[in-house]
């Protein structure tokens, strides 16, 4: 068979980095949900998932304590960047890596793989933070929703580029997270929503945010920027 022939592997063309991630995503999932069905862990790993929320989790209440008092223990901090592997159910991580997926194949196009990266653990940071501060949440932040969230703000952002050098009106690189929050908002009128909303435009503004600094030339066109204004 050609090479023009042979059938293209579905995730053949994404970059390696948004693979590595959408399959950290899974596999901590699928190792949950194996021990859930006494697959693997005997006993004792019916209660792994709940450990796992405890020990890698991001308690509102801890984020805080550790504004207030200024105090920011690293054995706590690492919080920040391992909830988002962590997922309540199945279909909840479902979603966060089909999105982690689709919208860092397109980024993971444009940008380096520590951009990438850097585009969704300072998104899962900045959502945890935003979240703990202001949601007053008792629970636990978990799931890879706000740095899926951060990989839609660079997807504007190189949308919001383009748009601009086009001479086209910006404001359409807002569309998808426009629609995500209509759906939301449908959503939690119909059946009543949380809080986790909150770490997810959080999420998203921070992508946007560090897309200046992180994407190719980012730095030289923001410094450029500034000089002009």
């Amino acid at each position: 068979m050609s090479e023009q022939n042979q059938p293209e592997s579905a995730v053949g063309n994404v970059a390696p980095v948004v693979v590595l991630l959408f399959c950290a995503i899974v596999g901590v999932e699928l190792v949950f949900t194996l021990a859930a069905q006494g697959i693997i862990g005997g006993k004792m790993g019916i209660g792994w998932r709940l450990a796992a929320v405890q020990d890698w989790g991001l308690p509102g209440p801890l984020v805080s304590w550790m504004w207030e008092n200024g105090r920011w223990p690293a054995s706590e901090l690492v919080r920040f960047v391992s909830y988002p592997f962590i997922h309540g159910e199945f279909t909840q991580m479902i979603f966060a890596g089909v999105i982690t997926l689709a919208l860092g194949k397109y980024v993971g196009d444009n940008f380096s793989a520590p951009a990438v990266l850097a585009v969704f653990f300072t998104a899962s940071i900045a959502g945890g933070l935003v979240w703990g501060l202001l949601s007053a949440d008792k629970s636990y932040l978990i799931g890879a929703y706000p740095g899926a969230y951060g990989l839609i703000g660079a997807f504007s952002y190189i949308l919001w580029l383009r748009l601009g050098q086009l001479g086209e009106n910006q404001l359409k690189a807002f569309q998808l997270i426009g629609v995500l929050l209509a759906i939301q908002f449908v959503l939690g009128m119909l059946f009543g929503t949380g809080t986790t909303w909150i770490g997810e435009l959080a999420g998203f503004a921070a992508g946007f945010a560090v897309s200046f600094l992180v994407s190719p030339g980012g730095f030289a066109r923001l410094r450029a920027s500034i000089q002009r204004s």
